[in-house]
């Protein structure tokens, strides 16, 4: 008891004196602080709704399964537009609250951003396949807030190693592209490393981040590729592996994909007419199918609202997966499935040299707008990726 009074009574005068009494090892946690710096929209808009601030809340772990990684490197795709005009808003904001319990009846500020590549700086209580300080990548669902920050928390399901033989600038690149395109080729198209092997594929939209993606992903697996896309991008994809590039700006490309034999699976990242005459491309009564990554199902929703906009939505992919089946092929709309472990199977693809990230630009974490400008410039050959680290 005398030595616990006088150690008691040693500490306190220690602080009268001004000095820090002796502390155990214990390390801050990274929740202690309460704002980040961060890229966030106000509203919906055009670019100019970007605003960079350093007052972003700081994220922290809500549900036992959750960690929270420090982005060393974040990349933009097609989607991070649409969401920053307003796409899509209606059917997000249901998945962010469906039951309605929040008290802010707003989902601003909202960081964009999907894929992420970094540094794990904390895990919920049940998390046992991380720890703090591994490299990890991940693309984040649209409905959470994004990558676009110091610090983003995700879902232990939606993480992976990152590949080893790639940065972290690299490894940004491939998480949101890489698993939209395993989800329609492999998981609605059903093609996979044991059945690919001699399957005719045709790629609409090739030299795109979904599109120079599955050329390589359906190739590693030993398929004949065609890819479409224009001219000045054939040497990138005769690079990828590519078979057969076609042109699109040289003539009817109708007319010279009849001239060729037909495919086995068609993978769609252009939508619009192609629809109409693309499964004819496609062999009759062999299992063979069209996967199309665009689909009304958001705008729908926007439209309509969420009853009537799914309704809809059911019924366009009901009666044409009908009509196409009469016709001998199979019609499928496919979208980005978040997924750790299918970021696994790509992370040994990578590691393995089968698969390699295809980047039109780097840009500092404090040119976010010019990189979205580029973006929406389009006619980019791989992807737009964000330096978050970076001091400039």
């Amino acid at each position: 008891k005398k030595k616990k009074k006088k150690k008691k009574w040693a500490l306190r005068g220690a602080a009268r004196a001004g000095r820090q009494p002796p502390v155990r090892g214990l390390r801050a946690s990274p929740r202690a602080r309460s704002a980040m710096p961060s890229w966030v929209i106000d509203r919906y808009g055009r670019n100019d709704v970007l605003r960079f601030t350093r007052d972003m809340v700081f994220p922290i772990i809500h549900f036992p399964n959750e960690v929270i990684i420090k982005v060393h490197a974040a990349s933009l795709n097609p989607i991070d537009l649409s969401m920053r005009s307003g796409y899509g808003a209606t059917a997000l904001n249901m998945k962010r609250d469906p039951l309605k319990l929040k008290s802010a009846d707003t989902e601003f500020p909202l960081t964009l951003g999907r894929d992420v590549s970094g540094v794990v700086m904390e895990c919920g209580l049940s998390v046992s396949y991380f720890k703090p300080g591994d490299e990890v990548w991940a693309a984040i669902p649209p409905w959470k807030q994004g990558t676009l920050s110091e610090f983003v928390v995700a879902s232990g399901n939606e993480v992976s190693f990152k590949p080893k033989c790639l940065s972290h600038t690299e490894a940004a690149s491939l998480p949101y592209v890489g698993l939209t395109a395993w989800s329609a080729v492999n998981q609605v198209g059903g093609l996979n490393r044991s059945n690919c092997s001699g399957k005719r594929v045709l790629i609409l939209g090739a030299s795109g981040g979904v599109g120079t993606f599955a050329v390589q992903l359906v190739k590693a697996w030993g398929a004949h590729v065609t890819a479409v896309c224009s001219h000045d991008a054939s040497t990138l994809m005769k690079k990828l592996g590519a078979d057969d590039v076609i042109d699109y700006k040289s003539g009817n490309l109708e007319e010279q994909l009849k001239t060729l034999p037909l495919f086995d699976f068609i993978l769609d990242n252009v939508g619009g007419s192609t629809e109409k005459w693309a499964l004819d491309l496609l062999k009759k009564w062999s299992g063979a199918t069209y996967v199309t990554l665009v689909t009304p199902f958001l705008i729908n929703m926007d439209k309509l609202g969420v009853a009537d906009g799914m309704l809809q939505t059911g019924v366009t992919v009901g009666s044409k997966t009908v009509k196409h089946l009469f016709r001998g092929v199979h019609y499928r709309w496919a979208f980005f499935v978040p997924s750790g472990p299918n970021l696994d199977e790509i992370a040994e693809l990578v590691d393995s040299g089968k698969i390699q990230p295809v980047i039109d630009e780097v840009f500092s974490f404090s040119e976010v707008p010019k990189a979205f400008l580029k973006l929406e410039g389009g006619h980019a050959r791989g992807k737009t990726v964000i330096d978050v680290i970076s001091k400039k």
